[in-house]
C-alpha cells in the first residue's frame, strides 16, 4: 500500500501521563482514524512494548473528540483478495492489545464501528461519550465482522442483539450501548479522557497482581465450564494469599492508611 500523502507523522501517538499511566491515540484523523494495516501494525508494537514495562500500570487507548475509529480502511480492503486478506494475519495485530497485562481502557468518541468497536472489544472497559455511536456495519459492504466482531459481541450482549446489530449493520447510541452491556459507563461529551485519566489513575494505585489476575481469570473463565472457571478463580486468590501486596492491603486497611503496593 502506497504511503498516503494526507498522513503526517506517525500513525499512533504515545504520551505518557505518569510512568503508570500512558495514552494511546490513534491518528488518522482525516479519514476518521480508519483502521489501515500501517495503524494496525503500529498499534500492535506500542501494545507489544507495554509486556516489558516493570511500572506501567493502566493504559488509554482513544482517537479524538470527532472519531475514536470507524472501521477498517474500505478502500485499503477493496484491493486486495482472499489470500492476501489471510496473509495479513490481523488477529496477530489485535492479540496484542488483549493481552495487554495491564488494564487497557477505551475512551470513545465519536464513532466506533466496525474494527474500531471490535478494537475497543479488545480492551478491558469501555468508557463512551454521551454522543458516542457503536455498530458493526460490514455487511452494508458485502462482507462480515472479521476480527472479533460476532464473537466478542455475543459474549457481551448475547445471541439476538449481536445479531442484530451484525446483520442489520445499525448503529447504536451511547445509552443503548450501555443498556446493552457494551459499554462500562457513558459520561457527558466533554468528560470522556478526563473521567478515562481518572479511572486509570484509580487503577494505577491498585495492586498490580490482584488486576492481572481479575483480567486473566474473567477473560478465561467466559469460555470455560462453571465448574473449571470457579477453580481458576480460586487458584488466582490462593496466588494472592502469597503475595506482599495483600500483606501491605490489609494492614493498610487495619491501620487506616493508604495502601502503597509494589506488586510483588
Amino acid at each position: 500500500m502506497q504511503d498516503d500523502p494526507r498522513q503526517q507523522g506517525p500513525l499512533v501517538l504515545l504520551e505518557r501521563i505518569s510512568p503508570a499511566v500512558a495514552v494511546v491515540r490513534l491518528n488518522r484523523p482525516h479519514v476518521r482514524n480508519a483502521l489501515d494495516l500501517g495503524i494496525r501494525k503500529e498499534l500492535a508494537h506500542v501494545f507489544r512494548a507495554f509486556a516489558d514495562e516493570d511500572e506501567l500500570r493502566c493504559v488509554v487507548l482513544t482517537g479524538n473528540e470527532e472519531c475514536f475509529a470507524a472501521g477498517a480502511d474500505i478502500e485499503d480492503m477493496s484491493r486486495i483478495d482472499a489470500m492476501q486478506m489471510y496473509h495479513r494475519h490481523t488477529e496477530r495485530l489485535w492479540a496484542a492489545v488483549a493481552e495487554c497485562p495491564v488494564p487497557v481502557i477505551s475512551a470513545v468518541s465519536g464513532y466506533a464501528l466496525g474494527g474500531g468497536l471490535e478494537l475497543a472489544m479488545n480492551t478491558d472497559i469501555i468508557i463512551a461519550g454521551r454522543s458516542a455511536r457503536f455498530g458493526q456495519p460490514e455487511v452494508k459492504v458485502g462482507i462480515m465482522p472479521g476480527a472479533g466482531g460476532t464473537q466478542r459481541l455475543t459474549r457481551a450482549i448475547g445471541k439476538f442483539q449481536a445479531m442484530y446489530l451484525c446483520m442489520s449493520g445499525h448503529l447504536v447510541s451511547a445509552d443503548e450501548a450501555y443498556a446493552m452491556g457494551l459499554v462500562s459507563k457513558v459520561v457527558d461529551d466533554e468528560q470522556v479522557m478526563t473521567h478515562s485519566l481518572e479511572l486509570a489513575q484509580q487503577l494505577s494505585r491498585m495492586p498490580p497482581v490482584a488486576l492481572q489476575q481479575i483480567k486473566e481469570v474473567i477473560l478465561h473463565g467466559a469460555d470455560a465450564p462453571l465448574g473449571a472457571a470457579l477453580a481458576l478463580e480460586r487458584k488466582a486468590v490462593q496466588l494472592l494469599f502469597a503475595s506482599q501486596d495483600k500483606n501491605e492491603g490489609m494492614n493498610a486497611f487495619l491501620e487506616k492508611r493508604r495502601p502503597q503496593y509494589q506488586g510483588r
